[in-house]
């Protein structure tokens, strides 16, 4: 374990650390974290005793750091260079057997088995046996990392010590590197202290972080709870926003640039139609909406500048229709990596558009309806199979404002009661029960907002906006079913 009590530094008469207090807990991978000029370099320098310590304590394992003879602290502590150092023109397999030097006592060192197994352990661990022969001034800025930490590993130090260890390392070497550290503190109980500049891989790999402002401490805790736009905008003096990482329950931050506002600011931005026949309905931005969808094509939260819904006859069967839509988008020149895709049954020539406007914001709703397929979802389970069956209720609610996660998951629960409630007014069946349906086994829905202008943290039919997302898609949805009514009589 490693404590900080009561540190302070200073250059001249200017402070670089004020009273900072800490504790790194063994088998932890420890962050810290600040803007340029904050005191982390020498905040890591103080606890490595690279330089003499002003005010304050430093504690390894419950020892004052300053009792430790040079040999002693070496078998407690390794410290790993910044790659901006000078490489030494020595043999990889050199350079790691100086780790060896703190287990030599005699005066002329030797050099015994034990110390061939633990240079070779270290090569193995870090997997740069292919390395071993080449000189490391001929190597790649994460190959030369690769050789340090074996350098270190070999030294069987129990704490490391890493100033920006992934600095000029490309994408692919930052994570080998960070996967290692992460897997050396799991299975070994090392404990490393590192300062980090990039923020996102903190999150991902750090067990806790210590933030870092003028010299003085801001906070320290899991990044998940440092890391909070609010706060790391103002550390950072400039715009950030922290969102969750697609796959692991961390934090990941994001810049939000300062022209944002400058793109949007006429009519020209709102949706247009940009193709409507019986085969196709086309809408398009000339500037991506953000997205929440459950679309063929698109699906999630993504960005978008392309909406389009495709007409599929009643008894279309296809093993893959992600594909299938994806081909048909390609052939008529739509980037499907920029679009929201749909298929109906329903006829296109049935859509109805809704529109609200007003001081605030704008927002206009497309839907289509085809209903054969009308399910109650209170009765799913008793008269309904897994088969896929064609028709669809297919929903784009387009928003000129700033809508948060929350109002992008309220609007879609606000557009289906609204839905619902169409369907019930125009006395739409499920034909297995013979009650009234509540929607069709293959509605699609997609929310898409400018995230410009109005700021919009809910959308539930409480809000303003909620009910206008209401109001226009039931009347939407009544009008598209009345629509398809008269076409199922017409057609009779």
């Amino acid at each position: 374990m490693i404590e900080v009590k009561n540190l302070s530094f200073k250059i001249g008469n200017k402070h670089i650390l004020n009273t900072i207090d800490l504790i790194v807990n063994k088998g932890e991978l420890f962050g810290i974290l600040g803007p340029n000029g904050s005191g982390k370099t020498t905040l890591l320098k103080n606890i490595a005793g690279m330089v003499a310590i002003q005010t304050g304590e430093v504690f390894i394992d419950g020892m004052e750091l300053q009792k430790y003879k040079t040999k002693e602290l070496a078998k407690q502590m390794a410290v790993l260079p910044q790659l901006n150092d000078a490489p030494f023109s020595f043999t990889v397999y050199d350079a790691i057997k100086l780790g060896r030097y703190s287990h030599q006592s005699s005066l002329f060192p030797s050099w015994s088995k034990l110390d061939e197994e633990k240079v070779n352990e270290a090569i193995t661990l870090t997997n740069i046996q292919h390395l071993k022969d080449r000189n490391v001034d001929e190597l790649s800025g994460g190959e030369r990392q690769l050789v340090y930490l074996a350098r270190a590993l070999a030294q069987e130090a129990k704490i490391l010590l890493l100033d920006e260890p992934t600095n000029h390392l490309d994408v692919s070497h930052q994570m080998d590197l960070l996967e290692l550290l992460k897997k050396l503190v799991v299975e070994q109980e090392l404990t490393i202290i590192a300062i980090f500049h990039d923020l996102n891989l903190a999150s991902l790999y750090c067990d806790r972080v210590f933030l870092l402002k003028e010299g003085s401490e801001v906070c320290t805790d899991k990044a998940r709870n440092v890391f909070k736009h609010e706060q790391l905008s103002e550390i950072y003096d400039t715009s950030l926003e922290t969102i969750h990482h697609p796959v692991v329950p961390k934090s990941l931050i994001t810049f939000i640039p300062s022209y944002l506002e400058e793109i949007i600011k006429d009519d020209e931005q709102r949706p247009f139609i940009n193709e409507h026949t019986k085969d196709w309905l086309v809408l398009q931005t000339t500037y991506p909406y953000k997205t929440l969808s459950s679309a063929i094509i698109g699906s999630g939260f993504g960005w978008s500048t392309t909406f389009a819904t495709l007409h599929v006859d009643k008894n279309y069967l296809c093993d893959n229709p992600v594909e299938d839509m994806k081909s048909n988008l390609i052939k008529k020149g739509y980037d499907h990596t920029r679009t929201i895709g749909m298929m109906t049954a329903a006829s296109l020539e049935d859509a109805s558009f809704k529109e609200h406007i007003d001081e605030q914001f704008s927002l206009k709703v497309m839907v289509t309806a085809g209903v054969s397929n009308a399910v109650d979802i209170s009765q799913a389970s008793f008269f309904h199979s897994d088969e896929m069956k064609q028709g669809t209720i297919n929903t784009w609610i387009f928003i000129e404002g700033m809508m948060s996660e929350a109002a992008f998951a309220q609007s879609i629960m606000t557009a289906t009661e609204a839905k619902t409630k169409a369907m019930q007014v125009e006395e739409i069946y499920d034909k297995m029960s013979n009650t009234l349906a509540t929607g069709t086994s293959t509605d699609s829905i997609v929310i898409a907002a400018s995230q410009v202008g109005s700021q919009f943290e809910y959308a539930g039919t409480i809000t303003n906006i909620g009910r206008a997302i209401g109001t226009c898609v039931f009347e939407a949805t009544v009008e598209s079913l009345q629509k398809y009514k008269r076409r199922i009589r017409d057609f009779r």
